[in-house]
Formats: structure tokens, sequence, C-alpha cells
């Protein structure tokens, strides 16, 4: 262990994290650039294939930046996909960005350090940043905007050059040390462990811009929210967003342990689509030899018997829909969301081509709502939602670094429930609480309510 991430784990002071030098090296989850073609032909790309782990150099910070000691990190889809080199690999985006200044530039390697969600601890910082000091405990915001464009004033999201962090650049969170801007950073809640809080920004900021934010679906006391993959990281964040709000959360699970894990997350409704026979209808979207016409009406079929459900249970159909799977839901979401309803999309894991009926769209005056990670605000707004207690983190089951390959390929095979963390610097669980009045108070229920998934979690 080099001795800055020792002072760190010491807890020494500001001045002595300052003092300190940078390892010329550090280790880190990454995809070499030599090996995008390893996946041609494969039936199974296999992520622990692709996916290193070594050390990497240092790179320098701009002076808008921060060196931030990670604590833990988590796995999103992201860097799944970016594992996959699909739908075209990442070393793509690296090279776009790089083009664009000589800070930029630094992003353009043969290596790509991937990861992007984080919590831990200040090093360094730029000589532009203001509101940040060394030895501060942060959390990371996956949004990578520039505030030098005129649309991030409106919306941070909005700006041509907004990018996912440590997806569509490089120096992300899967390693002992990570590169961030200041405009991503916000306080790590006080009353969680370290990797509690690294698996919170990603997938709680995204449904709260897609739910709560103005630019998403702004639910209201009382609506019916149909949520897909409720048991994911972003459909267990959807489930205790629509709970606290006052919705009526109704969510869609693949079997009946994942309805268990449901019930424990406090949803309405919980639906296990095999009883509805649509367990093939949201496995992989198009039938084999299928047209889009008989995936339409097979959909429509689908639509049909959820929406029977889902009046059987609230007795109306769902004012929302909450759906991140992509191809094999959305023509049933599009169907059976209400008149005047909405579908908020953010991701396409089962395929990004949809096919749906737009006569059910358009007749029916319903929206699609396109929304992707959420500004600065409104991930704090979550954030503050999460400190007061309100919001449990999703983790499920914790990995240590060395074992990155295998917490990629969980997610992967969608063997998973919430989010999978992963401890960087943090030497075990259940490290990191600073409050731990507020952690005694709310209990285990409240504080990451899918803790006894899988493999033992302990916090």
């Amino acid at each position: 262990m080099d001795a800055l991430s020792a002072a760190v784990l010491a807890g020494e002071p500001a001045e002595r994290l300052a003092a300190t030098p940078l390892p010329d090296t550090y280790l880190a989850a990454h995809l070499r650039a030599e090996d995008v073609g390893i996946f041609a032909g494969a039936a199974d790309k296999d992520v622990r294939r692709s996916l290193r782990l070594g050390p990497v150099p240092m790179p320098r910070i701009a002076p808008d930046e921060v060196i931030v000691a990670v604590m833990a990190s988590s796995i999103n889809y992201n860097t799944v996909w970016s594992a996959m080199f699909e739908p075209i690999p990442t070393f793509e985006f690296l090279r776009r960005y790089g083009r664009q200044d000589a800070h930029a530039a630094r992003h353009d390697l043969p290596h790509h350090v991937v990861g992007s969600d984080g919590a831990g601890v200040i090093v360094r910082v730029g000589s532009g940043v203001r509101r940040w000091r060394i030895g501060d405990r942060v959390v990371i915001s996956p949004a990578h905007i520039d505030d030098q464009e005129p649309g991030t004033h409106g919306d941070g999201m909005m700006g041509a050059e907004q990018r996912a962090w440590g997806f569509e650049t490089n120096f992300g969170a899967l390693a002992h040390y990570c590169v961030a801007r200041a405009s991503q950073l916000l306080p790590k809640p006080a009353h969680m462990t370290w990797e509690e809080a690294a698996c919170v920004p990603l997938c709680g900021g995204t449904a709260y811009r897609m739910l709560v934010g103005e630019h998403g679906a702004r639910i209201k006391q009382g609506d019916v929210v149909l949520i897909w993959g409720a048991t994911g990281g972003l459909g267990s964040y959807a489930v205790q967003l629509v709970k606290n709000g006052g919705g009526i959360p109704v969510g869609v699970v693949s079997s009946p342990e994942r309805a268990a894990m449901l019930r424990r997350l406090g949803c309405d409704v919980v639906i296990d689509r095999s009883e509805l026979g649509m367990g093939d209808a949201v496995q992989g979207g198009s039938a084999p030899g299928g047209t889009q016409a008989e995936d339409a009406d097979r959909d429509i079929q689908a639509g049909k018997r959820l929406g029977r459900a889902i009046r059987a249970a609230v007795g109306e159909d769902p004012h929302v829909v909450f759906d991140y799977v992509g191809r094999a839901t959305f023509g049933i979401s599009v169907f059976v969301v209400r008149r005047g309803g909405t579908v908020v999309t953010c991701g396409s894991s089962t395929g990004f081509r949809h096919v749906y009926d737009n006569r059910y769209l358009w007749m029916n005056l319903k929206r699609i709502i396109g929304s992707h990670i959420a500004n600065l605000q409104e991930m704090r707004e979550f954030i503050r939602l999460v400190q007061l207690g309100r919001i449990g983190s999703a983790v499920s089951r914790v990995y240590p670094l060395a074992e990155v390959g295998e917490a990629a390929r969980l997610v992967q095979s969608n063997a998973h429930l919430g989010k999978v963390g992963v401890l960087a610097l943090a030497p075990e669980r259940g490290l990191g609480v600073t409050d731990p009045a507020l952690r005694a108070s709310l209990g285990p229920e409240r504080l990451a309510p899918l803790s006894g998934a899988g493999v033992a979690y302990a916090g």
C-alpha cells in the first residue's frame, strides 16, 4: 500500500494528507485497447476476460478537478457495456473527448479506468476548486459536465459536452484513486458505510430525475407507478422514491425470491411476470423470426394481461411507467400506461431498438420522456433524502476490488439484486460511519433494505 493510502486509512488530518506525495501509479480496474477484438464471434462476452486489474499511471489534475482516494465503488451496467466493448468500444469516446483541449487529451489513453460510482476522501484539489478541501468525505455524481457551456446553466444534462464519468471519460472509480470535477461532488451521508454510500449516486440520482424532478414524470401523491426490474439498482430506488412521495409502486419481478425481496422494500403491489405468462415476452425483445407487427401484437396481449393484474390490485391503470429494460418491455409500457400517462426511460439493457404500436401513444395522448443521469441539483436533492434517512442504500452484495471481474460478471448475468458494491481502499465492510446515532435510529431495514440478498453483507 502506498503512503497516501495508508494515511487516508489511518484518518490522518488534511495537512498530513496534503504533505504525503501521490503515488506514481495506483491499482485500477481497466480495459485495454489491445483487447477490443477479443470477443469477435464469441457467444458469451464474459467481462472477466476483458476487465483487468493492475497498476496504471497517476494522472495530473485540471484546475477544476480533485483526486479522491476511493474507499468504495459499485458496478453499473455501463461498466458491463464497456467491458463487452458494446455498442462501441469506449476508447472511441475517449478519442472524441481527447480532441476537445489539452486537459481532455489526458483521457485518450490505451487504457480506460472504468467505474461511475464512488465514495471516498479528497486528497488533492485543483487550483480552481473553491468549495472542497483535502480531507472532505464525498460521494461522486457520474454527470461530467462542462460548466462553460450555456446549456448547462439551464440544466446540467443539456450541455453538448455532458458525459457519463467513468464510461465516456477516463479515471473512474473502480480503483484506489479517481479524478473527478468539483461539480461532481456531494457530501457523503454520514450515517452510511463506504459501500452503502458508493451504491447511491448513479442509480439513485437517475431514478430521482426520472420520477420526481421537473425534467421527468413529476410524480405526485397517489400516482400509480409501474416499475420494471423493481429489484434492480434503478428499480429499488424507484420503489423507495414512489413510496416516500405518497405514490403507489407496482413492481414487476421475475421470481418468487425477487418478489419477497421487493416486499422488503415496501412495494405496495408485486407482480411476478411469470405468473402472467410474460416470462419470454420480457426476456430479450423480439421472438426469433418475428416481424415488427408480430412483436407489437405480442406486446399488446402481454400488456392486456398486465393491465388486468394492475387494475385488480389498485383499481386503475398506472399514471407512470418506469422503464430502463428497453426493447423487451417498451411496447408493453406504452400500451399499459393510462390515457395521458407517461413512460419515462433511461436505458435499454435488453436492446435499444424498440418496437411499439404508436396508435396507443398518439390516440391516448401519452408521453415518452427520455432521461439521463441527473443534474447536480437533482443529485443534491436525492442525497438529502438519503441523509434524512428517507431512502436507504440499494447495496446487496459486496466484493473486494481484487474480485471486480466477478462482481461485473454477476451484473452481466442479471444474477444480482439491487446494487453490487466494490471495496477499493476500504479493507472491510462497515467502515466510514461518522453519525452512528442516526444509523442506530434507522435500523438495518431502512439503511440497506436489500442487504440480506445473496452473499453475506455486513454493515
